[in-house]
């Protein structure tokens, strides 16, 4: 039987965002999703994702940041973006029972969860769905400094055509992180997973990514 999923309120400061969590039976671990700088915590993507994590037995959290919750196109500036997260975690420890509480997040959720990390929020690993480690077409600005003081298990899973990461760039990265960091190709994949000729549909190629997540959950549980 699916997790049910319910509505949460996550106060933010003196603001607050909408989130759902869902709880299956007896959850290994917990994991706090966090969307890109484009969609919301609804995209078909996520919910995807999450619901098929939920059918391997890891309770979500999914949240919105707060320019999402407020309509606003630009994404939040790292500080406001880190607080939003610090709340979602939170909200996920209260609910966890004690069980391993992970960060996740699409491109630029992925990002801010390691930079709150990296300012201390507690997590038992951080997954990338998609790392956005340099801007399009210039591999010269790296986004990778904060990462290499991280210890806790990562992964990264990435698309081989996405071009916020030249492969080999991000394989030098992972290696110089450490043994703590493993790295996962989706072969053919663009920024949002797709692969040319494959015909899956957002949520599909979502929920596609859940056994890779899970398998690492359970190993460094």
């Amino acid at each position: 039987m699916p997790a049910s999923e319910s509505p949460v309120t996550i106060t933010v400061g003196v603001t607050a965002v909408s989130g759902v969590y869902a709880r299956p039976d007896c959850p290994f671990a917990t994991l706090v999703v966090a969307h890109g700088a484009g969609a919301g915590m609804d995209h078909p993507f996520l919910a995807g994702f999450a619901r098929a994590l939920n059918d391997d037995g890891v309770a979500t959290l999914r949240f919105n940041f707060p320019y999402r919750e407020a309509g606003r196109k630009f994404p939040d500036r790292p500080p406001a973006a880190i607080s939003a997260w610090r709340a979602a975690m939170d909200a996920a420890i209260t609910r966890a029972g004690g069980g391993p509480v992970w960060a996740a997040g699409k491109s630029f959720g992925g990002r801010m969860a390691s930079m709150a990390v990296a300012e201390g929020m507690p997590a038992a690993g951080l997954v990338y769905l998609g790392y956005p480690l340099h801007p399009p077409g210039k591999p010269e600005k790296l986004r990778d400094e904060h990462l290499y003081g991280l210890r806790l298990p990562m992964l990264f899973l990435q698309g081989t055509r996405d071009p916020f990461a030249t492969p080999a760039l991000l394989e030098s990265v992972v290696a110089r992180i450490g043994p703590n960091a493993a790295l996962e190709w989706r072969e053919g994949g663009d920024h949002s997973f797709a692969v040319a000729g494959v015909k899956l549909g957002a949520q599909e190629v979502g929920a596609s990514l859940a056994e890779r997540v899970s398998t690492f959950l359970r190993r460094n549980g």
